[in-house]
């Protein structure tokens, strides 16, 4: 699917990139912040499947481990569509930046765009705060 246009949605959370890529590589940790993916997770094989996700049962795999701070990961909706959802944590002084890149599906509204990117800020900031209270 062709995606029009993507937001670089970032938060900067007072705790180390190592830190915040430790927790948020963690598949078992999304229940905590990624609500969008509903409130369980469970493994399955090499992959994590979120059975009560708003849409659905779907499907999240991450890049493998790595030290460059990437936590692109894909979910597999349903239907069997691939979303591609890119995420960095970056360095940011004494702390570090969280961007994630939300495409524009070439059929959303600009409502539902918006819908999406306010839903993946709500899920960065329950991460932030996450973090900063451990």
């Amino acid at each position: 699917m062709a995606h029009s246009a993507a937001r670089h949605l970032g938060i900067h959370i007072d705790r180390t990139r190592d830190d915040v890529y430790a927790y948020a590589s963690g598949p078992a940790n999304l229940p905590a912040w990624a609500l969008g993916l509903g409130g369980s997770i469970e493994r399955d094989g090499d992959a994590w499947v979120a059975p009560d996700a708003p849409m659905g049962r779907v499907t999240v795999a991450f890049v493998p481990p790595n030290d460059l701070g990437v936590l692109d990961h894909d979910v597999t909706l349903p239907d069997g569509e691939v979303v591609n959802n890119p995420v960095r944590v970056i360095t940011d002084g004494a702390g570090s930046l969280l961007v994630f890149t939300l495409r524009r599906p070439a059929d959303a509204t600009d409502e539902e765009f918006a819908r999406d990117a306010e839903m993946v800020t709500a899920d960065l900031t329950r991460l932030k705060e996450l973090l900063e209270l451990a």
